[in-house]
């Protein structure tokens, strides 16, 4: 009789313990899944506020050189051809500025998720300094020797002398456009972006009419053609200035501009900012050049060439508006969780990053399949011009899909860590040692056709991907970078 009372009670004891481990996992999984519930809604929360705003700031700026594109290519192909070349320099400069702003980056979000405020208004002083003084040497370069900057991209003697005609005026922005992308682009790491979006809508809006009252000479103005795309564009400059100084001294009280910092720099920030900001100077000077250098093989190639690469840069720019906005999107999302100390959400974010890439950068191959006969009949090029703009179209159309994955990983997942060496390593190897350097002997040792060559210089990113793809998956991405 005890046997079996002892029987039924073990065997109750172990039919209770079952059912409290099942109670107990099933709560675990509610748990979990509701945890997961709340990361993916505040993911998607976020990436819709961060990623909208700025996807529409590209968009803006992809406005302003379609704008430039249409209207001049109403003008000539050689006029198009000048501003574009000119534009080179701007290029390089954006690029310079745009590393000072990524490596900062890397530290404000990351600080930001510490709220730790005199030190992100510390970073954006030395960042502000060092931009000022690059665009002060560009501007300066460009207008003492114009002439000698041309012919790096061009042997063309008209296509010189318009571009030497837009340099002239143009130059003058670059010291303004220095403050007011220093400014916009860091404050982004505090999650303001609608700021960028007012700011180049209305330069947006300003350079559109200005330019087609000066370069056509409508209501009794004078047809100024190449001068009056510059003129537009300085005034649009000026008023980006003006609406940026007002923000940041009126309405941004949070994350403010101290002048004091200029000039006074704490030592140890300064010293992480080279550390981070260093590499993705570099590393963005490198990309600079190489896409510079494409232009310059593209423009010995001849007018017709660069006319329909000018084209199709501003189609490629116009797929990849939402992707870039992912991009920065990453960069601070990721960089605040960290800073957070919440490795394991940066991690998962990181992954949902990658995915976005990759479905945005296919949109945007199939957005250029689906616009190229547009593209082309719209812009009325026929001959070789017409026929080059097809191939090149057809290039960019899987090329979008490798920089997408590849700028989400590079600028996005592994900046935010400050895992900045990789992204210079990488354009030294592809661009310089691979897509540039097989370029320039297609086109003139082997003297290949045109449309080979521009397959050739655009191979670059696909050359990126598997390696891309190893370091990401490595992890050594997740490190906190602040003090």
């Amino acid at each position: 009789m005890n046997i079996c009372y002892t029987s039924y009670r073990l065997k109750k004891s172990i039919t209770n313990e079952k059912t409290l481990v099942i109670l107990s996992a099933s709560f675990f999984e509610a748990r979990i899944g509701a945890v997961v519930n709340t990361i993916n809604k505040d993911f998607n929360k976020r990436v819709i506020s961060l990623v909208i705003p700025m996807a529409i700031q590209n968009l803006i700026n992809v406005g302003v050189m379609a704008a430039d594109v249409i209207m001049l290519g109403k003008v000539g192909e050689t006029v198009l051809s000048g501003a574009s070349l000119a534009g080179q320099v701007f290029f390089i400069l954006n690029l310079i500025l745009f590393g000072t702003t990524s490596g900062a980056c890397v530290l404000i979000a990351q600080y930001w998720g510490k709220r730790d405020i005199e030190a992100i208004e510390k970073i954006i002083g030395i960042s502000m300094r060092l931009g000022i003084i690059v665009s002060i040497i560009f501007t300066a370069a460009t207008l003492i020797i114009p002439v000698p900057i041309m012919h790096i991209f061009t042997s063309e003697p008209e296509v010189i002398v318009e571009g030497v005609k837009y340099l002239r005026i143009i130059a003058f922005t670059y010291p303004m456009i220095a403050i007011t992308m220093v400014y916009l682009n860091l404050i982004k790491s505090v999650e303001k972006v609608v700021i960028a979006t007012v700011v180049y809508a209305a330069s947006l809006c300003l350079n559109v009419i200005l330019n087609a009252i000066l370069i056509f000479g409508l209501f009794g103005a004078p047809a100024m053609g190449i001068e009056g795309a510059a003129i537009g564009t300085l005034c649009a400059r000026i008023l980006e200035l003006i609406i940026m100084i007002i923000y940041a001294t009126k309405v941004n009280k949070e994350v403010q501009i101290r002048f004091l910092y200029l000039w006074k720099q704490d030592k140890m920030l300064r010293k992480d900012f080279f550390h981070y900001s260093g590499p993705v100077i570099i590393n963005e000077m490198i990309w600079g050049l190489g896409y510079s250098a494409n232009a310059a093989i593209v423009g010995h190639l001849g007018s017709s060439a660069v006319a329909a690469n000018s084209v199709v840069q501003v189609t490629r720019q116009l797929a990849m508006v939402i992707v870039f906005g992912i991009g920065n999107a990453t960069a601070i999302m990721i960089g605040k969780a960290i800073g957070e100390q919440k490795d394991k959400i940066a991690e998962i974010y990181g992954k949902k990053f990658v995915h976005l890439a990759l479905v945005f950068g296919a949109l945007g191959g199939v957005i250029i399949l689906l616009i190229r006969p547009f593209i082309i009949s719209g812009l009325n090029f026929t001959g070789t011009t017409a026929a080059y703009m097809n191939t090149f179209l057809l290039v960019m159309s899987y090329y979008v899909i490798g920089q997408a994955f590849n700028t989400v990983i590079i600028v996005g997942v592994l900046r935010a860590g400050g895992d900045t060496k990789f992204g210079l390593l990488m354009d030294c190897l592809s661009m310089w040692c691979g897509s540039i350097m097989l370029g320039a002997i297609a086109a003139f040792v082997l003297h290949l056709p045109v449309e080979i060559v521009y397959v050739v210089l655009m191979c670059d990113e696909l050359i990126k991907i598997p390696f891309s793809l190893m370091r990401y998956k490595k992890k050594k991405w997740l490190k906190n970078v602040t003090r």
